[in-house]
């Protein structure tokens, strides 16, 4: 196997998400109980044995280098390569993706690395881009891209790119946007191997447009002049970029074969940043099904199929059903939630009801503990 780097590229669209990415990007996004966003993905190239990761965001970032910090639940602290973030939180916000990855070029100059994996952090899946690094390299493509199928482009993965594939040969015809217009789909993961040289020239390409476009729009441009080859992904995929697939990504990961699917394997398992908390307190006379529940809880009331993430106070006659409560979060007795995302830091006062749907679910946003 060639010698490979990546960057993850977290220039994604918030438009449909701007509840949950306030005071965050989405690869911060907490997700699973335990996990963010960006563990997904960062886990799936570690898994592969990839030891120099960077990470370029265009956004608030606070929260995503706290969770990062030096890399090592990944395994990425090392002196040599390692985990690199790069934090474009003050950029001109005409800036493109490119333009922000054109500014640190010589971080990709001083890799070592022939070879690079191009990707996103909200696509939430358990890849073995081992066999996608195989499949390119026995392909002799100038690039390959990484697909799923889903039978669902009415209702998810809104606004991804859709590919046209050619059958017989896997190479790719062409690529545009997902707008919902039938079920039937061929999705891009947005995970990209180029040689590094390739990368490079795509960046200063784009940089000599006077028309702001996306980086991946830029490379699929190419379509035609360079040689596209696919590799179709068959396992569990969400993109992570409306409050709608970021609920149903939550209440998927109640299933026994999705769960399964993302996270038992004992060949690829997802990371995460360590926290040693105290476990759960299950107070008699409380219920609790079919729910995944972080450390530092109280529950005196009843939680059924739900998320809840650490120090999540659920008091006496309170009933959470079908939500996703976040850090350090108190409901208060005998309040009721059904299908309610609920960001940090929120107390829900005593008797309140708060009710959405599956497809739209209240949102309360976090609050800020500054006065």
């Amino acid at each position: 196997m060639k010698d490979y780097m990546a960057i993850l590229n977290l220039a994604e669209s918030e438009n449909d998400i701007r509840a949950l990415t306030t005071n965050r990007p989405i690869a911060s996004i907490p997700i699973g109980s335990r996990y963010r966003v960006i563990d997904f993905m960062l886990s799936n190239l570690v898994n592969a044995g990839i030891g120099n990761v960077g990470i370029f965001s265009d956004s608030n970032s606070r929260s995503l280098a706290d969770h990062l910090g030096t890399g090592k639940p990944w395994d990425l602290g090392r002196k040599n390569d390692g985990l690199f973030l790069f934090n474009h939180g003050l950029c001109n916000l005409m800036y493109t993706d490119s333009k922000l990855i054109k500014n640190n070029m010589e971080y990709i100059y001083r890799s070592k690395s022939t070879e690079v994996i191009l990707c996103s952090s909200y696509m939430i899946c358990n890849m073995d881009i081992s066999d996608v690094i195989e499949a390119h390299e026995a392909s002799g493509a100038d690039i390959i891209v990484v697909y799923t199928h889903t039978k669902n482009a009415d209702k998810e993965f809104s606004n991804c790119f859709t590919l046209d594939i050619d059958p017989e040969t896997g190479d790719l015809r062409g690529a545009g946007k997902n707008i919902g217009v039938g079920p039937e789909a061929d999705v891009c993961m947005e995970i990209f191997l180029m040689t590094k040289d390739k990368l490079t020239d795509f960046v200063y390409k784009s940089t000599s447009l006077t028309s702001l476009t996306n980086f991946y729009n830029l490379i699929f441009d190419q379509i035609g002049n360079l040689r596209f080859n696919t590799y179709k992904f068959d396992g569990y995929v969400s993109c992570i970029n409306t409050v709608s697939s970021y609920f149903k990504s939550n209440m998927d990961m109640l299933d026994i074969d999705v769960s399964n699917d993302l996270f038992r394997s004992a060949e690829r398992p997802i990371f995460t940043k360590i926290k040693d908390e105290p476990p759960t307190l299950y107070v008699k006379g409380c219920s609790t099904s079919n729910s995944l529940i972080a450390d530092g809880c109280v529950i005196k009331g009843k939680v059924k199929d739900s998320v809840l993430g650490r120090y999540v106070d659920i008091e006496e006659g309170a009933v959470v059903e079908n939500s996703i409560i976040l850090q350090n979060v108190r409901i208060h007795k005998n309040a009721r939630l059904s299908h309610v995302i609920i960001d940090k830091n929120v107390d829900i006062d005593e008797n309140t009801e708060l009710r959405g749907n599956e497809f739209f679910p209240l949102v309360i946003e976090k609050k800020n503990l500054l006065r």
